[in-house]
């Protein structure tokens, strides 16, 4: 089954319209939906009924190391949905409360290192996720070590046990502009892990489309809020 995963960008208790990768701009969801009128998490979640939710806690990724949480309310949507967490992970004890109230931790790119990711991946096989996370282009990382091409990254990961490796492609976070099928295409010919991609995907032809190619699911939020991805599809 191909799974349609929920978004919940969650700052300061509040869930925002993610676009474009320029969080300073973000705004309350409830403005620009028409699913929800609320953008207290908890709320959104139950109106929505979600099976699966990626959260990515911006606080932690704004301000990395003060560790700011939005955790009570993140435990919260974590009793009604399945949830995988993104609070910008470090270093490896960075995962540790996470791990304690959702199944899945998100390593993302932009904050964890190889080293991190191994250390985890082998600390807790099967429950965590990496994140590939690119904007303008290039792939987002502060680890001298880690490769430039997603290619090479893919087949880097391919020795671990990972839940999930996660596409995100900032630049078309809240764009609606579509899917790369061509550069998708290529990741899942290489890739032994199931990939999901975040970023860019528009309505239900882009799922058709990504199925075909083998993409195994899709993040999914303004989407689902402007209704051109039907409810049913992420409940």
């Amino acid at each position: 089954m191909f799974r349609i995963i929920f978004v919940l960008d969650i700052f300061n208790r509040t869930v925002v319209h993610a676009q474009g990768g320029d969080r300073s701009e973000y705004k309350p969801v409830h403005f620009s939906s028409r699913i929800c009128n609320s953008s207290d998490a908890k709320d959104i979640v139950k109106t929505v009924k979600p099976r699966e939710v990626y959260i990515a806690d911006l606080n932690n990724l704004e301000n990395i190391g003060k560790r700011e949480k939005n955790f009570e309310l993140i435990a919260a949507v974590a009793d009604r949905a399945e949830t995988m967490l993104d609070p910008g992970i470090m270093k490896p004890e960075d995962a540790e409360d996470v791990l304690e109230i959702v199944h899945t931790a998100i390593l993302g790119t932009e904050t964890a290192s190889l080293e991190t990711i191994k250390e985890l991946a082998n600390k807790y096989p099967g429950r965590i996720t990496v994140s590939i996370d690119k904007k303008n282009g290039k792939i987002l990382t502060t680890d001298p070590e880690m490769p430039e091409e997603p290619v090479e990254i893919v087949t880097m990961l391919n020795e671990l046990e990972l839940k999930d490796i996660i596409i995100l492609d900032l630049d078309r976070v809240g764009a609606s502009t579509g899917v790369d099928s061509q550069f998708l295409s290529k990741i899942v010919s290489i890739s032994k892990h199931n990939l999901l991609l975040g970023g860019g995907v528009r309505n239900v032809e882009d799922i058709e489309t990504l199925e075909k190619i083998g993409i195994k699911g899709a993040l999914v939020a303004t989407a689902l809020h402007n209704t051109s991805i039907p409810l049913e599809l992420v409940q």
